[in-house]
């Protein structure tokens, strides 16, 4: 009877973090919060009464769903415009995450009186930012970012983790082991990096490879086979000595980036994976913090949070981007959306399991400091992207009533092209257009309503075709029938 309980209670909780999802749509307020509210009220300290005091079990749903967000991130990222700030984002992940822990650690050391290597390690635990919250609340708004500030941002979150777990993970070593050298650790930094960028790459293409070459005979184990390759990844990756997180993201990038078959099936199965792993994670964290001792750590984790907002994180950005070609009011938005989310908290467990004599007080201070930057940054993205001139209207993505899916060896793709108004295709009808044979108009999407296409179809500025053609001969018809305004 008791794994009836168990079942009825967890379905419950996921059933009420997706419903109060919408408060996160319709009034802008992060997700994160609302899921770890939901988890604190279903603790040992809220009307819920669930006793959970178990780091160790934490970590691990942690260290799992991070995994499986940071693929499915991957998979979700465009390289193309990714491209254009590799630089800057590698810098913020490593440089500005490496400044934000050093000027938090000292900080901490003198708010809290802690010792220095123990204040680094809080420093360390909350240097790295949770940027999937940012576009949740810019997208419940219609708000969109100019430039290239989304990439940049999108880069920065998916890749600062790795340095903040490494920084975590190679303080504590120096805590335990005093006879240590500091400088052993530059090495074994450069290590991991390497080894996880490269094992990623190999991944990636290996996983392309293999889901279109396998043929398996249902299309639902595929699911299954990415899911197995990406678990492979990160945990041999970490038996080698690299970093499992760097590896798992690179490989969803490069994966991401390729053609494979079942692909619009495996992008929503990880979409819909890496939320449900948000939700379970951000439910298990609420659940192991005890919120009544929340109140003895306000004071100074205030004054903490503070100075990461306004002095760690803001240095961190602007000498990360000294020489970019980020504006300051760019620079200024970057630093301000730096916000903590899930990552310190499951960071937070590292000290525990390792029984550092500070470890619950570094605990709760982090998750106060995660709190006040969700409650106070989360909350006034939007404002700032106004007040800072770098918000620009987002365009709905249209949906059509027709899918596509690729097959193995057909190189074709379904791609939209927007007619602009001085385009030579306007006014003509498409058998005049002198397409090419490998060039299929599929549908015309024209203001609220769909056309089916015909060659006598004229047609309009504004209009958006539906194409199936392959990339080459796609932007071949672009060049010729779309000239840039």
């Amino acid at each position: 009877m008791m794994n009836e309980y168990v079942l009825i209670a967890a379905a419950g909780l996921l059933l009420i973090s997706v419903l109060v999802s919408k408060i996160s749509d319709r009034f802008g307020v992060p997700a994160l919060l609302l899921f770890l509210g939901l988890g604190m009220l279903a603790g040992s300290d809220g009307p819920g009464g669930i006793y959970f005091d178990n780091p160790a079990i934490a970590q691990f749903v942690g260290v799992i769903a991070l995994v499986l967000i940071l693929f499915s991130g991957g998979l979700d990222t465009d390289f193309k415009q990714v491209r254009a700030v590799l630089k800057e984002g590698i810098l913020l992940s490593t440089l500005g995450v490496l400044i934000t822990a050093l000027i938090t650690g000292w900080i901490c050391i003198f708010l809290l009186d802690l010792p220095p290597l123990v204040g680094l390690l809080l420093g360390a635990i909350v240097s790295s930012t949770d940027a999937a919250a940012v576009f949740s609340v810019l997208r419940s708004k219609g708000i969109s970012l100019k430039g290239n500030l989304k990439p940049l941002l999108e880069l920065e979150s998916g890749s600062n983790d790795p340095m903040a777990i490494f920084l975590t993970i190679g303080l504590i070593q120096l805590i335990q082991s005093p006879e240590q050298s500091a400088l052993s650790l530059i090495s074994l930094f450069f290590l991991q990096m390497l080894l996880g960028g490269v094992i990623g790459v190999v991944m990636g293409r290996l996983m392309g490879w293999l889901i279109n070459h396998i043929r398996l005979g249902y299309e639902g184990l595929y699911p299954v086979l990415s899911l197995a390759l990406v678990f492979l990844t990160f945990g041999v990756t970490n038996i080698l000595g690299g970093s499992g997180f760097l590896a798992v993201y690179v490989t969803g990038i490069v994966l991401g980036n390729r053609e494979f078959i079942h692909r619009r099936s495996l992008l929503r199965f990880h979409d819909g994976l890496a939320w449900l792993m948000q939700i379970a994670m951000f439910l298990t964290l609420g659940l192991l913090v005890f919120p009544s001792r929340l109140p003895a750590v306000a004071g100074s984790g205030l004054l903490i949070a503070a100075g990461l907002m306004f002095l760690s994180r803001p240095l961190g950005v602007l000498l990360s981007l000294i020489g970019s070609r980020f504006s300051l009011p760019e620079k200024v938005f970057v630093s301000w959306v730096g916000l903590r989310g899930a990552v310190p908290i499951i960071l937070a467990t590292f000290p525990l399991l390792a029984q550092i004599p500070q470890a619950e007080l570094i605990f709760n201070i982090v998750f106060f400091v995660v709190l006040t930057s969700v409650l106070l940054q989360g909350t006034t993205i939007t404002p700032a992207a106004r007040w800072l001139k770098l918000d620009a209207p987002a365009l709905p993505k249209r949906i059509y009533p027709i899918e596509y899916t690729p097959v193995g060896g057909f190189k074709s793709e379904l791609k939209e092209l927007a007619v602009p108004p001085n385009s030579p295709m306007a006014g003509k009808a498409i058998v005049e257009l002198g397409l090419p044979d490998d060039f299929l108009v599929v549908l015309i999407a024209r203001q609220n309503d769909f056309v089916m296409p015909s060659g006598g179809t004229v047609i309009q500025p504004a209009d958006t075709l539906l194409a199936l053609a392959d990339s080459k001969t796609f932007e071949e018809v672009c060049r010729r029938l779309c000239p840039p305004s």
